[in-house]
């Protein structure tokens, strides 16, 4: 006798499969903005050799009109709105995978990091935005004195 790996959501995801080639991406579209909705960035955070974190996030097609970024609280906070290509006819379109609307991240800050000193700029559809470190949280080398 075979075993049989049972997957419960196999029959879900057939059935919404199917509905999706019987009706369209009509359902997921809305008349004005393509898919509607929010989404969410992809998102890379890491330290640098001279200890201050940066933050990389994915933003395909917007510019920096599109884009605010606020510290506040302790709080890094991304906000903007993707706009759909308004210059192409919606009934010329043949599908539509991109996702379109407004985006909100947030992410606490460590207490390393100066947020009076925080920088951001948009470069070939990637946000960078550097948060560098407290002065007194960098590490520093004492030199040690014989006797």
């Amino acid at each position: 006798m075979a075993i049989v790996k049972v997957d419960p959501f196999r029959e879900l995801t057939a059935m919404q499969d199917r509905m999706a080639r019987l009706f369209g991406d009509v359902y997921l579209r809305d008349e004005d903005t393509g898919f509607r909705g929010t989404w969410t960035p992809a998102v890379d955070i890491f330290e640098t050799d001279t200890h201050d974190l940066v933050l990389k996030a994915e933003l395909p097609g917007m510019g920096r009109e599109d884009i605010e970024v606020t510290v506040e609280h302790g709080t890094l906070v991304l906000k903007g709105t993707k706009q759909f290509d308004a210059e192409v006819k919606d009934e010329n379109y043949r599908r539509i995978e991109r996702t379109y609307g407004t985006f909100h991240r947030s992410f606490t800050l460590p207490n390393t990091v100066d947020a009076s000193k925080v920088s951001a700029d948009v470069k070939n559809g990637v946000l960078t935005v550097k948060l560098p470190f407290r002065e007194e949280a960098r590490p520093r080398t004492i030199n040690v004195e014989v006797a």
